[in-house]
């Protein structure tokens, strides 16, 4: 890597203090798959007699937002103004996730009620702050034509009132080839950044979007390597950057921090600021949604990537899918 951005943090706090103050004026569309995370808790005394598992005592269940939702939810933690699109099903998880999100049905806005496919839920059970199993409920086929028009004739109606647009992807089919396309062209059109979190399989879609923040093992398989070591990252990051022709790949590495390339060359790494690292459940959403408030509100690719990073490391200090808000990052940037 040519340098490390948190070896420079000490001079940007305050101009990265104003960023996060800034984070109010800020409007965010996000358009993906929405997800409504089911949480079980419980312990684990004993071995099943029936089978060799694990027998778990639950005493709690929580219902919590996830992919593009989880984004939209960061988004607002952060103080940002969001707006989102995706689709549900006409069921119980559907009714669930739309009032977890604030919406009533009648005034939901750009998510898409379809009765032939189920929502996405993911059921994950937690014994002693460790997930013991996960069950997922979802449909992977592209959603519908007319539905995808839909999407598309409600982020054109929300432009104006937007200045960045996001795209959470899960392969769970809102995400297609057309959709994307026309998203990429009106983001142009606009001149706002589009940032994608991207899913392997759908890397060809990507192509003229402004950033990619895939992890390290989605960076590798997309670029056909084995990412285990600084060279192949590298290596990855440009191949990606290069193939899509975007301005910038963010790829996230765990404890290992992360790693910016920009289109002029520059290479960043950005060491983890984790103290503990509990659940790393949804922290790819919390980084999407802090570097779209970040570059929405003027920021530079670096600058948006230090503060996603900061707050990457406090979210994995959660158990659970969880969010940050503006005073923990704020907070976050001081003890940095």
């Amino acid at each position: 890597m040519s340098a490390v951005l948190n070896s420079k943090l000490k001079t940007q706090h305050p101009k990265l203090q104003r960023l996060i103050q800034r984070f109010p004026q800020a409007g965010v569309l996000v358009v993906g798959d929405l997800i409504l995370d089911h949480y079980i808790w419980g312990k684990v005394s004993r071995i099943s007699p029936e089978a060799p598992v694990p027998v778990v005592q639950v005493h709690s269940e929580s219902l919590q937002l996830g992919g593009a939702a989880n984004v939209y939810n960061n988004i607002l933690a952060l103080g940002g103004k969001a707006d989102i699109c995706g689709v549900v099903g006409a069921d119980e998880s559907g009714r669930c996730l739309l009032k977890e999100l604030g919406l009533r049905r009648q005034g939901r806005g750009g998510v898409v009620i379809d009765p032939a496919r189920p929502t996405t839920r993911k059921t994950r059970i937690v014994a002693h702050n460790q997930q013991v199993v996960r069950f997922d409920v979802e449909r992977r086929s592209d959603i519908k034509q007319p539905i995808q028009r839909r999407i598309i004739r409600y982020v054109e109606s929300r432009l104006r009132e937007i200045s960045c647009l996001v795209v959470s992807d899960y392969a769970k089919g809102v995400v297609t080839l057309p959709l994307m396309t026309e998203l990429t062209r009106l983001a142009a059109l606009r001149r706002i950044p589009l940032i994608v979190d991207p899913k392997v399989e759908h890397f060809s879609y990507y192509k003229g979007v402004t950033v990619v923040t895939p992890n390290h093992l989605e960076a590798g398989q997309a670029a056909g390597l084995h990412t285990d070591d600084e060279r192949s990252i590298t290596e990855a990051g440009e191949i990606i950057r290069q193939r899509l022709g975007c301005s910038a790949v963010l790829i996230t590495r765990g404890e290992q921090g992360m790693s910016l390339f920009e289109a002029d060359g520059a290479r960043w790494h950005i060491p983890t600021t984790a103290r503990q690292v509990y659940d790393v459940t949804g922290a790819g959403d919390t980084v999407v949604g802090t570097l779209a408030l970040a570059l929405a509100t003027g920021a530079s690719m670096q600058d948006g990537a230090v503060l996603a990073n900061l707050a990457a490391g406090i979210v994995v200090g959660v158990v659970g899918t969880g969010t940050v808000t503006a005073a923990q990052l704020s907070e976050a940037l001081k003890r940095g």
